[in-house]
């Protein structure tokens, strides 16, 4: 059987369509119906409460219209009797009017004069009563505007007519009003008795649709879809194994390719063979010594230097320290002739193949190397005492600097290369006969890919941030406070308060970094400062960087006698720098009440530098 056969093709949604359209045909059928029939009947019935208010009114008006005889026959002042006649006669007028249009119907007072046979046979029989009683008043009212005293005795006989007429005319009055109550009331019941007719053929419509349509094409429906889904449940268990194996597969070089990209991308990164030939350079180290990524042809030592006793230096290490591995300083020149000072790290580690090879990870260090032979310039250049001074901060520095270096290889070393080569182990390991180990190694693989992503970062994050290099000092600070903030628990925040997103020269923007870093780490390590603020602002000529702490500060005067280098290097070390870039420096702290470090940094030397360039 074909999968078209299995499916609902294009005759069954036809079918499906002509049947949802016949019963949706139905149900709307019935609903207009019910809608016309129920309009009608509400039509019929909208005046009934109309009729039957104005009904029932006539009896008030015929007891008023008695009532109005005898106040007249009671009294003789004159201006009494005037007002009692105007009042009887618009009762008269009102009652006549209402009367009639009961009868033949109104579009004033909104009566349609449609009356039942019985309610026209008890009209006919209270005219008599109605009749003698309007003619009465109506004798009344004449009489009254042509001598407002005419005696009693001339109304006498009009009045005994109305009073002899009004119980007879109010008895049959009544028997009016409950005929179109009863009338109105059998219209009601004869519209729930439609509603209730047109629900019951709704509800059939809706069962025979539901019998005849619905159950039938869900059950069809239903037993395509349990077809198709057994279809697809073999299809997968048929392929579930080589699938699962595939996607571990799959995301454990997606990871290895992520390391590698992050590797390239931070690090002077190269795999070189044990006599020095070139297997994978990369990408930033083909960009600065401008080699093809994949160029076996060269040596290592050719690519890092164009002199012959550069070369040599390179492969006396090589060749030295391809077993146990090394880190150390090294001096590169490009084809361009420029020198370049390297932090090399030798990694030795073996393939799948079980082939030795070496992996190469370097660092530029040339502006700290340029920068430690001017110090040692100066430093011979100056008097003894400054000289002494220098010396101490110099080898500080280098120290620092060292110490630095040495951290960052041992982290490569003990972390990064340690961790690259328990992933070898991993992958040669690995058994894709053996799914349910392979799955674990597979796991351990991803958590061990995690952790060197992890450390390429770390280590990235303590050299120059590429926040530095891409966009400038302030989102570089904005990065060293947030992670500062993060990796210490403090509350470390950054505000730029007026918006400064200026470019300054490198190695201003490098200095301002390391200061501000400086001053972050002394509050963190020798403050106890739970709050660090750093605020950026700016004018035409100077950019104005304020380190603020809430520590227990100190006495500055007392750091300003240290002369040995036991302590206060670190502000010595930020007075230095802030120099080095002409800018100026000021310190500000009390014991147990903080410390502020302020950076004054001239702009406009740094925007005329750049635009002679």
């Amino acid at each position: 059987m074909t999968v078209r056969n299995n499916s609902l093709d294009q005759r069954t949604f036809d079918k499906l369509k002509r049947l949802y359209i016949i019963a949706l045909s139905a149900i709307a059928l019935s609903i207009i119906t019910s809608q016309l029939l129920i309009r009608k009947y509400l039509n019929d019935q909208e005046s009934d409460s109309r009729v039957i208010n104005v009904a029932g009114r006539q009896r008030m008006l015929s007891q008023k219209l008695t009532k109005l005889t005898l106040l007249i026959s009671e009294t003789e002042n004159e201006q009494i009797r005037k007002h009692l006649k105007e009042q009887l006669a618009e009762t008269q007028q009102l009652w006549q009017s209402s009367h009639e249009a009961l009868q033949n119907g109104s579009d004033k007072l909104e009566l349609p004069g449609n009356n039942s046979e019985t309610v026209a046979s008890m009209f006919e029989k209270i005219a008599p009563y109605f009749n003698t009683m309007l003619d009465a008043s109506e004798q009344i009212i004449g009489k009254l505007e042509n001598n407002p005293l005419v005696e009693i005795t001339e109304l006498q006989s009009e009045i005994e007519a109305i009073k002899q007429n009004e119980a007879n005319f109010l008895e049959t009055m009544d028997s009016i009003v409950n005929q179109y109550d009863t009338e109105a009331k059998e219209k009601v019941a004869r519209l729930r008795n439609v509603e209730m007719l047109i629900m019951v053929v709704t509800l059939v419509i809706l069962l025979g649709e539901f019998l005849f349509i619905f159950w039938p094409t869900a059950r069809a429906v239903k037993n395509s879809i349990h077809d198709l889904l057994e279809a697809e449940k073999n299809a997968k268990k048929m392929a579930y194994d080589a699938d699962l194996l595939s996607q571990a597969k799959e995301k454990s070089v997606r990871q290895l390719r992520a390391l590698n990209q992050a590797m390239d991308q931070t690090f002077l990164f190269a795999r070189v063979s044990t006599d020095g030939s070139i297997i994978y350079v990369g990408d930033k180290f083909s960009r600065l010594f401008k080699v093809r990524k994949l160029d076996a042809i060269h040596k290592f030592s050719e690519i890092l230097s164009i002199y012959r006793k550069e070369q040599t230096a390179i492969e006396e290490i090589i060749g030295k320290y391809k077993k146990i591995g090394w880190q150390g300083e090294v001096k590169a020149t490009t084809k361009d002739k420029v020198a370049i000072w390297l932090e090399m790290s030798i990694i030795p580690f073996t393939t799948e193949e079980d082939k030795p090879e070496l992996i190469i990870i370097c660092m530029d260090i040339t502006d700290r190397k340029n920068a430690q032979l001017e110090i040692d310039r100066l430093t011979q250049e100056s008097f003894e005492e400054k000289m002494n001074q220098q010396s101490i901060i110099s080898s500080k520095i280098i120290e620092n600097q060292e110490n630095e270096q040495n951290r960052i290889a041992k982290d490569i070393h003990d972390g990064i290369g340690q961790m690259l080569t328990g992933l070898k182990f991993e992958l040669e390991s690995l058994n894709l006969n053996d799914l349910e180990k392979a799955s674990e190694k597979i796991e351990n693989l991803k958590k061990l890919s995690a952790n060197i992503i992890k450390g390429v970062r770390t280590a990235t994050f303590n050299l120059t941030p590429p926040e530095l290099t891409d966009h400038g000092i302030t989102p570089a600070l904005a990065k060293l406070t947030h992670e500062l903030s993060r990796l210490t628990n403090k509350d470390i925040v950054l505000y730029n308060k007026t918006d400064f997103n200026q470019r300054l020269d490198s190695l201003t923007e490098i200095n301002i970094y390391r200061i501000t870093q400086e001053a972050i780490n002394n509050a963190i390590k020798y403050a106890q400062s739970s709050h660090i603020i750093v605020t950026v602002s700016h004018s035409k000529q100077i950019l104005s960087v304020t380190i603020d702490d809430n520590g227990k500060g100190f006495d500055p005067e007392k750091v300003k006698k240290v002369k040995n280098g036991d302590g206060g290097m670190g502000l010595t070390f930020m007075k230095e720098r802030i120099k080095y870039i002409n800018g100026r420096f000021f310190l500000n702290s009390i014991p147990e009440k903080g410390t502020r470090i302020t950076l004054n940094i001239p702009i406009q030397e740094y925007e005329k530098i750049r635009n002679n360039s």
